[in-house]
């Protein structure tokens, strides 16, 4: 009988975890340690604005909490964002509408998997065309939070596909230039 106790014991302890859920992220409570994955879903307060094409929507307002978590609290207030396919990354565009041309338009990227150091790279390409490509790079510089600032210009104006990546993560968001 101890014997099977101590079976019963192990096996219960091996089946309970402390991380988090497959089902449901949430960041670990270590103050040294980076935040978990965070996916972002835009509040029922969210409204849909200009600025998006193809597959995105641009909101504006009911910013997600998880996404105020891994910009370290510091994201711009009143601006319109986008969230990327898969929701792991978002952009609060700080010039909407984005215009084409050499200028390049900021776009504040979150991202909800932390950048361990890697540089943000974009591919963009008009939706439904493979050329031209515009490419943008920037390294994990900067702070607080999980942030990329970019000036990513593109050529012409119309919907256009940015492929985002940082180490082994993707996301895309389709947006328009005028």
């Amino acid at each position: 009988m101890r014997r099977s106790l101590l079976v019963a014991l192990a096996v219960m302890a091996a089946c309970t975890t402390n991380g988090p859920s497959s089902s449901q992220s949430t960041p670990t409570s270590s103050p040294v340690s980076a935040p978990a994955a965070f996916t972002f879903e835009p509040q029922a307060t969210a409204s849909v604005v200009a600025g998006g094409c193809g597959t995105t929507k641009v909101y504006q307002g009911g910013v997600p909490a998880s996404l105020d978590q891994a910009g370290g609290h510091n994201n711009p207030d009143g601006l319109p964002y986008v969230l990327a396919d898969p929701p792991i990354a978002a952009g609060f565009i700080f010039s909407n509408p984005l215009k084409a041309g050499p200028q390049g338009d900021k776009i504040l990227w979150v991202v909800g998997i932390p950048r361990a150091r890697d540089a943000l790279a974009i591919d963009a390409h008009p939706y439904g065309a493979d050329h031209p490509v515009v490419y943008f790079n920037k390294d994990a510089d900067s702070s607080p939070g999980e942030i990329y600032p970019t000036g990513l210009a593109v050529s012409s104006p119309g919907c256009w596909v940015l492929s985002l990546r940082w180490g082994t993560n993707r996301a895309e968001a389709d947006l328009k230039y005028g």
